[in-house]
Order: structure tokens, then sequence, then C-alpha cells
């Protein structure tokens, strides 16, 4: 049997930033904020920034508001949906 060759490069260890971004992701999908009402996400993100800034206090305040920016867009959906985004007519659906 042939051995397997461990080819993996050795990992450095993730910044502060990259740790807060996949906690920040995590938390996103769990508490169910990806489509939420924009008016329910924005107090909710407020307020998780200002955890992440208890919980990783190294983090630049421009940090900080990169983090916001991709949880905010990170809560959108790739495609819009819903009855303001639907053709109304076949000719709009076939437009494209």
């Amino acid at each position: 049997m042939a051995r397997r060759r461990n080819d993996r490069k050795p990992q450095r260890p993730k910044s502060s930033f990259e740790t807060a971004r996949d906690e920040l992701f995590r938390v996103i999908r769990e508490c169910s904020v990806i489509g939420a009402p924009e008016e329910d996400q924005l107090p909710w993100m407020d307020e998780t920034m200002q955890l992440m800034a208890e919980r990783y206090p190294d983090l630049t305040p421009a940090e900080i508001k990169s983090l916001r920016d991709l949880g905010l867009r990170f809560c959108q959906p790739v495609i819009p949906h819903g009855p303001e985004r639907a053709a109304h007519s076949n000719e709009e659906a076939n437009a494209a």
C-alpha cells in the first residue's frame, strides 16, 4: 500500500479579524438574521458589533466597521425575492 503524503501547507494562525468574521457569520446563521426585515437586522448588528468590540479589543474601529458591512451583506439574499421583485407579467419575466 502506498503511503499518504501530507502535502498540506502549515496553516498560520488566524488574525483577530478573521476569527471575529467567522464568529459573526456563524452567529448570523444561528440567530436566523438572514431573511429578517432590515429594520430588525440593523439594531441586531449594532448590538453584535458592540459585543465583538468587547470580545476582540485589538480590532480597530475600521475593522469593526468592515465587520459590520460584511455582516450586513452576508444577511442579504444572493437573489432578491419577494413580491416587489417579482415579474408582473410574462413579458417582464422574459425581458432579459
